[in-house]
């Protein structure tokens, strides 16, 4: 399949003597199709996809940081069974949760000026216990005296998470129905009887460990049949604020049946992931030019990816839409959509959404379809699903 940069050069809609901010998300790229499901099951996906935006929307709005938008917009696709990340997380093919997060900065966010600028991000893996991922990779960009490392793994991650006030659960948190199917039925499994799983600690009263979902009293969300079928993919969100700070956060439970221990592109920084300003070059007319067009003297873009994990990790995949924009002079479009071109001749599936400092949006896709969807100033929340879909308003 040829590959598309859905809705491309989306251009900031409003005036450049206004406060410029947008939000664009993702909930995951793969091998949904049109004519494999129901109006039902795509508004749904669709009307959680406009939460989402919304939520990181109420941020952006406010004056609010972009790294706080984008927690909350990833936030509730982690709460959403449809998305693979949270609870609707896959399985490893040894039938456990493994989840990963990352979050990224162009620059310091104004609320914590101290914060060095060679402080980039922060990022996790092997996470069974942290309810949202993403309040966990936040609390630890936060915490350069607890976690003076850009990525950190498992319990240690999660011990001093729990210690800065992040939620953890029982493990049979992220269990749902569909993901275990899929789980068994990848590995050649009976489905049937399906065993809902046993919390791990039920007599633990520490803290919220015991915070397990009530199956059946939550039925509802179960009918929710996710349209990805054994998903490679994750949610991510990328945000540009008033004050011109981008950042860029992916959550995943990782690809189906995975290898015990696997570790993908969403916690390895350059890959999955980036954000990043520089400065723009260019004699003085053109700096003079572009004061006069209101464009910073900066030049930033935040990216998160989607897919096949394994090829964006051999291709460093985020961190060159950067380097295009930089060194070769490509636009944002231009560079997103080589660079899912070189994902795709190389044979990995999957979409990215990446902002620059203007506010342009690019949302390239090699793949049957991407959960997507971009927010601005207006409030109108945009989305789309399928490959040849024009993003609009539910």
């Amino acid at each position: 399949m040829p590959s598309k940069n859905a809705n491309p050069g989306l251009k900031p809609a409003n005036n450049s003597a206004e406060p410029n901010y947008v939000l664009v998300i993702h909930g995951g790229a793969g091998t949904m199709s049109r004519e494999g499901s129901t109006p039902e099951q795509r508004t749904a996906y669709r009307a959680a996809l406009s939460r989402a935006l919304k939520a990181g929307y109420n941020v952006l709005k406010q004056g609010g940081e972009a790294m706080d938008a984008v927690v909350a917009a990833v936030s509730v696709m982690e709460d959403c069974p449809l998305f693979n990340s949270g609870h609707g997380a896959v399985f490893n093919n040894a039938g456990k949760n493994e989840l990963e997060t990352s979050l990224m900065v162009s620059k310091p966010p104004a609320s914590h000026p101290a914060m060095p600028t060679s402080r980039r991000g922060s990022s996790v893996t092997l996470i069974t216990r942290t309810r949202n991922p993403s309040h966990l990779a936040r609390a630890l960009y936060l915490a350069p005296e607890l976690a003076p490392h850009p990525m950190l793994s498992g319990a240690t991650a999660e011990s001093i998470g729990a210690s800065l006030g992040v939620r953890q659960v029982d493990p049979s948190y992220f269990w749902t129905e569909a993901r275990w199917r899929e789980h068994r039925r990848g590995l050649g499994l009976p489905e049937e009887p399906v065993e809902y799983p046993r919390p791990e600690s039920p007599g633990d009263a520490d803290s919220e460990t015991t915070d397990v979902a009530s199956f059946s009293d939550d039925k509802d969300k179960e009918l929710w049949e996710p349209l990805d079928l054994m998903p490679t993919g994750t949610v991510g969100a990328v945000a540009l604020d008033i004050r011109g700070c981008i950042a860029a956060l992916t959550s995943t439970g990782g690809r189906t049946n995975k290898l015990v221990g696997r570790v993908g592109d969403t916690p390895v920084m350059g890959c999955g992931f980036w954000a990043e300003e520089w400065k723009r070059d260019g004699g003085f007319v053109k700096r003079s030019w572009d004061r006069l067009r209101g464009k910073s003297k900066y030049e930033g873009v935040g990216v998160s990816g989607t897919g096949d994990g394994d090829y964006y990790i051999r291709r460093a995949a985020a961190s060159n839409i950067a380097r295009r924009m930089q060194y070769l002079g490509e636009s944002l479009a231009e560079a997103t959509q080589n660079v899912i071109d070189d994902l795709f001749n190389e044979g990995g599936m999957g979409g990215i959404i990446a902002l620059d400092k203007d506010g342009n949006v690019a949302l390239p896709l090699n793949c049957s379809g991407m959960y997507r969807g971009v927010i601005r100033p207006d409030g109108v929340p945009l989305t789309g699903i399928f490959f040849d879909d024009q993003l609009n308003e539910l």
